[in-house]
């Protein structure tokens, strides 16, 4: 085993630095920089080198060793994993958390979080209800069967939908929230050593980790003004073969884009035709009308994922999956044996939301907050060139020359505003557009909002190559 004189260069990383030197690492054993065997310097050398704290660089090696990049012997030092020749682009679990908090005196646009609506007394409520009715039940496991009673209330939040006269609770499974439903759904329809997964080639980074979980192989098909090309998408199947697809029709995040009728049927199409099932994630619930659920096009095949974490809580991780015809049992007893079903007061609070009409209001009045915040966003910015949708809680801006994605997110990050490059929503190996998403954050008070929006224009009027030097 021989010694590396290894040194990245982070400042052309994006991110938290702990995070940029993972990257880093990746790059390195992708590129043949690090060959597999060689001992990396040690935590308190690459820290003096690259000049931050031997608490990123340990942290670093840390995750880079839970994702098999790396292995460390007690004594001895970190290597590069012997393994690691076989981490292709693709395979790498982690690239970067789905939920970061951010350090304080900063502005978050990162995630949509959600503006306060009455949520929290509505909560405060349905928790006091919920605790003056335990019982003996509370000592039981939940069952493959006992949330029932939350199954059939939960119908109501598909009651303004395409899906309202074809479901029932038999069809539903409870997940906990949106991210988790993705992983059961997966848990049901792959199989074999290296099964393929498809989504689209920019797209929401947790459907990519909860693939790589699984050690399925994810390939990325070609997006258009509408979200995922059906031409695109058959010639990946013809070429990788394939067993999931996830799309986003809706709200596709980031661009924004919306899936016309004749788009819809056309990638179900393509589905049948290549036996593909069909991940339909709906967890951005924008105002909708007119248009049909994947779900309701291809019921045979199609699973609908959404969550209240968008709309009404995140922290409460409450989500339901429509599973295909006749298979809600199996999707539930998958859940069964991941976690046994979701905790009783979680369904206990959740049935009351549903029941009281609560749940639907919180829904609606969230979604007008951020269609107010909407407004002010797209007249902050001016003209440059973003795209949205009403009802949306984030929106995708495109960077004028001059600015790259990864940069225009480190400069705004140094001027007090996190937002997300283009980078986190593609593959190791794809191509990120020169844009960022920028979440309308109903949590943070207007005044700042703006205050933000307007560091954010400013940096789009003076590209670095109007910057002094």
């Amino acid at each position: 085993m021989t010694d590396t004189s290894w040194q990245p260069d982070l400042p052309i990383q994006s991110g938290p630095k702990y995070l940029a030197l993972v990257r880093a690492l990746r790059d390195g054993v992708r590129r043949g920089d690090l060959a597999p065997g060689s001992r990396l310097p040690t935590v308190r050398d690459l820290a003096w080198k690259l000049g931050v704290t031997p608490g990123t660089v340990a942290r670093a090696y840390q995750l880079a060793t839970q994702e098999g990049l790396l292995e460390a012997a007690v004594g001895r030092g970190t290597f590069v994993s012997a393994q690691s020749r076989r981490l292709g682009p693709t395979e790498s679990l982690y690239q970067h958390p789905l939920s970061d908090p951010a350090a304080d005196g900063l502005i978050d646009l990162r995630s949509p979080q959600l503006p306060d609506v009455g949520q929290s007394k509505a909560l405060a409520h349905a928790m006091a209800e919920a605790a003056s009715s335990l019982g003996e039940h509370y000592l039981e496991y939940p069952g493959l069967r006992r949330d029932r009673y939350c199954r059939e209330a939960a119908l109501d939040w598909f009651s303004c939908c395409s899906l309202k006269d074809m479901i029932d609770a038999d069809d539903l499974v409870l997940t906990l929230g949106g991210q988790n439903g993705i992983s059961i759904v997966l848990q049901c329809c792959l199989r074999g050593d290296r099964p393929v997964v498809l989504c689209e080639e920019l797209a929401y980074p947790g459907f990519r980790h909860a693939a790589r979980l699984m050690r399925a192989e994810v390939v990325p098909v070609k997006l258009d003004e509408e979200g995922m090309i059906p031409a695109a998408l058959d010639a990946a199947c013809r070429r990788y073969g394939g067993q999931v697809v996830c799309v986003t029709p809706d709200a596709q995040n980031p661009t924004t884009a919306r899936m016309s009728n004749e788009r819809r049927f056309a990638i179900a199409e393509v589905a049948r035709r290549h036996d593909l099932q069909i991940i339909e994630d709906d967890c951005y619930t924008a105002p909708v009308s007119g248009l049909s659920s994947l779900r309701a096009i291809a019921p045979e095949r199609s699973w609908h994922v959404t969550s209240l974490s968008k709309t009404i809580s995140a922290g409460m991780r409450f989500g339901i999956v429509v599973a295909p015809e006749g298979m809600g049992e199996a999707g539930r007893l998958t859940a069964q044996h991941s976690y046994f079903g979701l905790p009783r007061p979680v369904t206990d609070i959740i049935t009351r939301l549903f029941t009281s009409g609560e749940a639907m209001r919180l829904r609606h009045d969230a979604q007008d907050e951020m269609a107010r915040r909407l407004q002010m966003v797209v007249q902050a910015m001016g003209s440059h060139d973003m795209l949205w949708q009403p009802g949306l809680s984030f929106v995708w801006l495109k960077l004028p020359v001059g600015w790259r994605a990864s940069t225009f997110a480190r400069v705004a990050e140094a001027e007090g505003v996190l937002v997300r490059s283009s980078d986190e929503y593609v593959l190791a190996d794809g191509h990120a557009p020169n844009a960022v998403r920028i979440a309308l954050a109903g949590g943070v008070p207007e005044d700042r909002l703006l205050r933000a929006v307007a560091k954010l224009r400013d940096l789009l009027d003076t590209p670095p190559r109007d910057l002094p030097v």
